[in-house]
């Protein structure tokens, strides 16, 4: 039988939507404040607000915490483990068209100068040639950093285009790369022979920082890059600088380390440099699915039984 108790659900949730999914439960949804604290709580879902060690320890009655997203970077799965009688969760697939679309789209305005030159016309210049080189899709090198489901998805789409894929992953065979089309890489390698690079892993400790100085070094001259992943897996002031110093083509950000910028953390500025606002997840379609899958899930685990996305079940 599911106890009574709170939900407690940060800005980014559709609180209407949560209560609807545990509407019989006896449970009730409540704003996630800085400090969570109560007995009474059994459920936290968290979209990027941290949830550690300090905020668990306040929380005995706890359940389960679920972030409605893809990326879980934000929870300390090792404090949830401590914990003991929880479940964590995420929705790892609600978006991945949605992300696969955008990052290819980003790399294909990147590739036309689509959004350098519609600044260049709209400051009053005509100039074909403003963005500098612009490049043919069929035969160009693509890589794709983690193949998981997002990457498999770019991937996919690039080769249609008529790309040559490479893809870079410790975590998936060689031969399930190439069946799907794709040439299996070593990172150093993918990055020296490609000419333009999407990012697609999770932000671990292994990860962080995957792209800084070195790796901007031995990528070619001209080379694009695209970050819809994570901000900390690269060093964003050696893409600027690189960029500055024309030592990349040009660089796509949807992520970046302070969001939403600040007066003191101002968005970047630099040449051939586009920066959307952490929006390659977002479609109708997408924000339906996630707030569906993400009350279904928390039901799940209030009602016994198990979620969909679990990163750390509960010890028995």
């Amino acid at each position: 039988m599911t106890p009574a108790g709170r939900v407690l659900a940060d800005a980014s949730v559709d609180h209407e939507a949560l209560a609807a999914a545990l509407a019989g439960t006896g449970v009730t949804v409540a704003r996630l404040d800085d400090a969570p604290a109560g007995d009474d709580v059994v459920g936290v879902v968290a979209w990027e607000r941290r949830m550690g060690e300090a905020e668990l320890a306040g929380l005995p009655g706890l359940r389960v915490v679920l972030t409605p997203s893809v990326g879980f970077d934000h929870i300390d799965l090792d404090a949830a483990r401590r914990h003991g009688g929880v479940w964590v969760c995420h929705v790892p697939d609600y978006c991945v068209e949605e992300m696969a679309d955008s990052a290819l789209a980003l790399a294909l305005a990147l590739m036309r100068g689509v959004v350098e030159l519609d600044r260049r016309v709209r400051d009053g210049h005509w100039d074909a040639r403003g963005a500098g080189p612009l490049r043919r899709i069929r035969g160009t090198r693509f890589g794709v950093i983690g193949f998981g489901r997002i990457g498999a998805a770019v991937a996919a789409r690039a080769l249609s285009l008529g790309f040559e894929v490479w893809a870079s992953d410790p975590g998936v065979a060689d031969e399930t790369i190439a069946a799907a089309g794709v040439r299996p890489a070593a990172l150093p390698d993918l990055l020296g022979a490609c000419h333009v690079v999407s990012l697609h892993a999770p932000l671990l400790d292994a990860t962080r920082g995957l792209i800084g100085v070195a790796e901007i070094a031995a990528m070619p001259r001209d080379a694009l890059l695209v970050n819809t992943a994570r901000a900390a897996l690269c060093d964003t002031g050696a893409l600027l600088a690189a960029l500055r110093e024309g030592r990349l083509g040009g660089v796509a950000l949807d992520v970046l380390d302070v969001e939403p910028p600040t007066a003191a953390d101002p968005a970047p500025q630099a040449p051939n440099l586009i920066v959307t606002p952490h929006a390659a997840y977002a479609s109708a379609e997408a924000e339906a699915e996630l707030q569906r899958r993400a009350g279904a899930a928390v039901r799940a685990v209030l009602d016994g039984g198990a979620p969909d996305g679990a990163l750390v079940a509960p010890r028995r």
